[in-house]
């Protein structure tokens, strides 16, 4: 029997935290919450698809996290 837990603290909120849970999940299911996820997005911004795209970043990019 696979027991469940729950978890508190940043160090489980990392991207490759959350890539592997994304990864553990079935096909099926990483479907689902994208179409959750896309449902979300269009029923708060329904205009998103009309808007003009967001040109990249010109020069280097800094990506911080918290320890």
């Amino acid at each position: 029997m696979l027991e469940k837990q729950v978890h508190h603290g940043f160090e489980w909120e990392t991207p490759e935290a959350k890539a592997r849970w994304f990864q553990s999940l079935s096909e099926e299911e990483r479907m689902d919450l994208m179409c959750e996820f896309y449902d979300l997005i269009v029923e708060n911004q329904p205009d998103i698809a009309r808007r003009k795209r967001v040109s990249q970043a010109q020069g280097p990019v800094q990506i911080l996290r918290r320890k």
